[in-house]
């Protein structure tokens, strides 16, 4: 049964979760600035549309605390609809093509896609470049963020939708690829990967730390 139209609470409360991983209907609440009994009703129109579940977790003595998390048609909302064409291709060309074959063309797809990275994010500071990457990616299905870590020494890469997630779970290759996009893109970094979706965790991150100048 389907519920609302789409609105915006609905949008940000499938996007906090998407970003979140799980979430109360308290802490939700609070950060759209509504009363807990209207989130809830929104939680339950999601549920009823399939996009969310609730799971009981223990809170210490008391009730059991509810957290609400995105099912997979929940994170298939975000998608951009070209993901399975992507997929049904890579597959052919797999059929196609030995191994070898497969790791030369995602090598030179991720030097290609690189070279226009860096082309339009231009020579500004770190920072700067970083905002124009993430804005850049989010326009491709990356739901991202970014941040300063503690000391001041390098940056995070926080992804919490993946466009191509589908496709690094049959071909996890894909994934080494996208650290050697992001580490190509800025060739003055060390880029690290921090998470990683497939083993842990529900998003993607990447640290990027400048380079000593010579």
């Amino acid at each position: 049964m389907k519920t609302e139209a789409s609105s915006p609470t609905r949008e940000i409360t499938l996007s906090l979760l998407l970003k979140e991983g799980e979430s109360s209907a308290y802490n939700l609440a609070s950060s759209l600035g509504i009363s807990v009994q209207a989130m809830r009703r929104h939680l339950r129109n999601l549920q009823e549309d399939g996009l969310v579940k609730a799971n009981q977790i223990s809170a210490g003595p008391g009730r059991p605390c509810k957290v609400w998390q995105l099912t997979s048609e929940g994170e298939n909302t975000f998608n951009r609809g070209n993901e399975k064409f992507a997929l049904d291709l890579l597959n052919s060309v797999k059929r196609t093509f030995q191994e070898e074959s497969i790791e030369k063309i995602l090598g030179d797809q991720a030097i290609e896609k690189a070279k226009k990275y860096r082309s339009e994010i231009g020579s500004g500071t770190l920072k700067e470049r970083i905002e124009k990457l993430v804005f850049l990616r989010q326009a491709e299905g990356y739901l991202g963020e970014y941040q300063e870590d503690n000391e001041g020494k390098g940056w995070f890469i926080n992804e919490f939708h993946c466009s191509i997630k589908e496709i690094a779970m049959e071909h996890p290759a894909i994934c080494d690829k996208e650290l050697t996009l992001i580490r190509l893109t800025f060739p003055d970094c060390e880029v690290s990967r921090t998470h990683w979706r497939l083993e842990y965790g529900h998003y993607c991150g990447f640290y990027i730390i400048p380079l000593p100048s010579h």
